[in-house]
């Protein structure tokens, strides 16, 4: 009698991430059936509404992993949500361009002072960066007024009504909205730190820790030989439908990372968010961390 292999189920694992060039590397891993050679069935959830709704994900558990905004996940876990993050994903800034409707009366960054920021969600990196900004261009930051947008499409909206003044959002992503003549670049603002990171929910964390690092040792693999890929700035830009010189542009100032996010790094976002007023007491380190 023949001795039959017992077909296993794949472990199933959500993830999510905004829809944009920065996470191609596990699209590709997907396409390729990576996870699925460690017994793993990953599943992808796209959020366009960015770090603020992902947040939310990880604490309702409708999410067992988020590609992340460094300081929008450090903010959200010092406010009680139980996530940690597990590595660094992008060890190099977010380059964040600040954008008003083609047709508005602001000509200069410097005219903004006192305007409306459109931004995704409270807690969103729309929302922490717009006090970034002010603190460097010295407003007052108990001034800033926000209206909610929820997407990029709800930004254009909102800009082009006047229901806000200015909006936050990757330098690349909004190019060709830059482009088309929708929005207007008045500068561009960069995170001063690490821009994402992947989190997990700490129920999930706490009972699948050994799936967690089978997808980071997969997405790690990937990453660390992206930019060799042969045409990868072509992939790229016809997917994401891109300017190529702009993917290539961005392609040389984007660093993947495979290490776990440092605790310097915690701490410089922490006293940042503290100066701003966005969180209330600063944790240690280890408080956002989990080692694999």
């Amino acid at each position: 009698m023949d001795i039959k292999e017992i077909d296993h189920p794949l472990k199933k694992i959500r993830i999510a991430g905004v829809p944009e060039h920065f996470n191609f590397p596990w699209h590709m891993a997907m396409e390729e059936a990576a996870f699925e050679d460690r017994g793993i069935s990953l599943e992808w959830i796209d959020v366009p509404e960015g770090t603020g709704r992902m947040c939310k994900l990880l604490e309702e558990q409708e999410t067992d992993l988020a590609i992340i905004l460094t300081e929008g996940i450090i903010k959200s876990i010092s406010d009680g949500n139980p996530a940690s993050i597990v590595q660094e994903y992008i060890s190099s800034p977010l380059l964040w361009g600040i954008h008003v409707a083609a047709k508005s009366r602001f000509q200069d960054l410097s005219e903004l002072k006192g305007a409306k920021a459109a931004i995704s969600r409270f807690g969103s990196g729309s929302h922490l960066m717009a006090y970034v900004l002010a603190e460097s261009q010295h407003w007052n930051i108990d001034e800033l007024s926000f209206e909610v947008i929820h997407t990029l499409s709800g930004a254009v909206k909102a800009l082009e009504k006047g229901d806000a003044d200015y909006f936050m959002w990757e330098h690349f992503t909004t190019k060709p909205l830059v482009l088309d003549g929708v929005f207007r670049r008045l500068a561009d603002c960069p995170t001063p730190w690490p821009c994402f990171v992947v989190a997990a929910n700490k129920n999930f964390l706490d009972n699948d820790a050994g799936a967690v690092s089978h997808v980071l040792e997969i997405i790690n693999r990937y990453t660390s030989e992206f930019k060799m890929i042969p045409s990868i700035d072509k992939t790229l830009a016809n997917r994401y439908k891109l300017d190529l010189q702009d993917i290539r542009d961005w392609l040389g100032v984007t660093r993947w990372s495979q290490d776990q996010l440092s605790g310097q790094t915690i701490d410089i976002v922490q006293d940042k968010l503290l100066n701003l007023k966005l969180i209330s007491n600063k944790l240690n380190s280890k408080e956002y961390l989990t080692s694999l």
